[in-house]
């Protein structure tokens, strides 16, 4: 019978937690670039050749930054709503509906082609998802956060 050793199992454990933080990172890394695909796609196919629709780059850039500001400046000890974080929320909330509206707006004024706004659209919602999923993953205040970084 073998003696247990604390030291082992908790390498083990930080092991299996940080595989577990890289294969979450694989698969955004694998999300982002679906939906940078789609977008391209609703640009460069030889039947849209349009690139209006990358003007959505600059919500995507800006989508993240009222939140982490936000995460910042607020104590988060407290259990009740806070102002701060309200507003970030809806400030991140209107440029992502911004960011659905552009390819709209740009299709109703035939400055692209409807297939290139749903390719966009659909960029749109895998990259939005893939931004939710990186707050929810490394959000925490765990070993392997996104602030450390």
């Amino acid at each position: 019978m073998r003696a247990a050793c604390p030291e082992a199992a908790a390498g083990a454990r930080a092991l299996r937690g940080a595989m577990a933080g890289i294969k979450a990172l694989i698969s955004l890394s694998f999300g982002g670039a679906v939906g940078l695909m789609f977008l391209m796609l609703g640009c460069a196919l030889p039947q849209y050749n349009q690139y209006w629709p990358l003007f959505v780059l600059f919500f995507y850039i800006l989508s993240p930054i009222p939140y982490c500001i936000a995460r910042r400046l607020v104590d988060d000890t407290d259990a009740t709503s806070n102002a701060c974080k309200e507003l970030a929320i809806f400030l991140t909330t209107g440029i992502v509906v911004s960011a659905f509206g552009l390819p709209i707006v740009f299709a109703r004024a035939e400055l692209i082609y409807w297939g290139a706004c749903a390719l966009v659209l659909t960029g749109n919602t895998v990259i939005f998802a893939t931004i939710l999923g990186f707050f929810l993953v490394f959000g925490s205040n765990d070993d392997f956060s996104w602030q450390q970084w």
